[in-house]
Formats: C-alpha cells, structure tokens, sequence
C-alpha cells in the first residue's frame, strides 16, 4: 500500500536529500540513474561489502553441551544424586548416582523413602507386601549379598500378591557385580513382577527367573530370563541375602 506525501513533505525530504548527497541529488550532477557494470567488477564489489561468515549444521545434543561449556565456570555442576529421606545401608552414593540417571522420567526429583529394610523390619516377605499395601508408586530394590555384591531391581509398580504378572516396560534389572550394568525389557514377554505369599519373583520365561527371592528374604537366585536378557545379577547364580532395601518416591 502506497503513502502519500503532501508538497511541503516532499520538499523537506529532498532538502534532506541534497544535504547529505549533493553529488547525487544536485543539478550539477549528471547522467544519474543505473550505471551497467561487468559481472566481474560486480562481484568484487559484492564480496568487498558483504562479510564472510562459515555456516555449520549441529546437532541439539551438540548445541546443548557448547551452552553448558561456555557457562559461567562459578556455577556449580547440579546434584546428580536423590534426596534420600533415610540413609541407605546398601546404596552408596556411587551407586544411587548410576540408578538415578535410568530412572523413569516421572521419578526424577522426587526424594527417595525406605519403604522396607531386613536391618529395620526384620526378614519377612509378608511384612515387606505390608509395608507397600499404603503406595502406589514405583520402588527399587537394593540387595547386598554375603560376598557384599549390590544388585537389585527397579519396578513400575510396589510388590505385592497377585494371581498373575503385572508391571510395565519401565522395570529392569541392575547389578554393581562388580561393574554396573542395566538390563532392561526385552519385548519378548510380560512377565515383569510376581508376587506370591512364600516368594517374589522378576522376569521369566524359558525356565529361571531374573531375579527370585523366598518367603523368608534370605535366600535368592539371579538367571538369564526371556524378559530382560540378562546376567545372573549375583557373583553366584544362587545367593544368600546379607541385606535387603525396598525405596519408593515421596
């Protein structure tokens, strides 16, 4: 859409014109209007003017670590490990920094609190379904052998007694024996948790489960299982329970 100047208007402007290029806008000058150039000069008077500038395609991840280096070097790194509302006699701080970062993303912040402790509520499975009948939320399960192995579980759903399986794709299997190492759905089945009166039990399939603990929560035993294909969690495929901790998310 035009705009429309009255006379007055155009005379100032062209006032401003002719004080700052009367060599162009004088009655002097001559021959003004398009002045026709070869293509070469044309170009080094393009490349003269413009800047030269190197363009380059990153990644988002990329993009993210160049603005966590480039920040200001006085602020200090944030805290990897969980609030923990009890001090753990298995999870050391080595360990709960491992778990934390594979944790579902609806867990994260969230401070920990022991739901469940062999050293604190004695060895009963029954007691340990007691103690979960109240959340509904997910838990780890921490467990330290008598040879001080730590391995265990994470399960999208509290333990309990049921007439089937039950949980989701969210559960998996860890181990510190003696490197941490993670194993997680497979995809071939559904056999996440299962809970009876006499024993629990993690992954199955094919026989062994991934991970089965008895009624009396002092014997156990960790097998390669459909469910995460995993290693026997444990230096030794049938083990003893030296201790036993069951956390939930406040």
């Amino acid at each position: 859409m035009g705009v429309a100047y009255s006379v007055g208007e155009v005379d100032h402007l062209y006032t401003f014109f002719v004080q700052w290029s009367p060599d162009i806008y004088t009655k002097e000058t001559k021959n003004q209007g398009f002045i026709v150039v070869k293509n070469d000069r044309f170009d080094n008077l393009v490349h003269k003017k413009s800047i030269s500038k190197t363009w380059k395609i990153i990644s988002a991840t990329d993009q993210k670590r160049r603005q966590s280096l480039c920040s200001c070097e006085d602020e200090e790194p944030e805290d990897l490990l969980p609030e923990m509302r009890e001090p753990s006699q298995i999870l050391q701080d080595k360990h709960l920094e491992r778990l934390a970062v594979h944790l579902p993303a609806r867990t994260q912040g969230y401070p920990w609190r022991l739901v469940y402790s062999t050293a604190v509520h004695g060895t009963s499975l029954r007691t340990l379904y007691r103690n979960m009948a109240s959340t509904d939320r997910p838990v780890v399960l921490a467990i330290k052998d008598m040879e001080n192995q730590v391995f265990g579980a994470f399960s999208s759903h509290p333990f309990r007694v049921s007439s089937g399986c039950y949980g989701t794709g969210e559960t998996f299997l860890y181990s510190f024996s003696p490197e941490f190492k993670m194993f997680s759905w497979t995809g071939e089945n559904s056999y996440f948790v299962k809970g009876f009166m006499d024993s629990l039990q993690l992954g199955g399939g094919g026989g062994p489960f991934g991970l089965w603990l008895d009624g009396d929560l002092c014997r156990g035993s960790s097998y390669t299982c459909h469910t995460f294909h995993n290693q026997p969690l444990a230096a030794r495929a049938d083990f003893a329970v030296r201790e036993l901790e069951v956390w939930t998310f406040e």
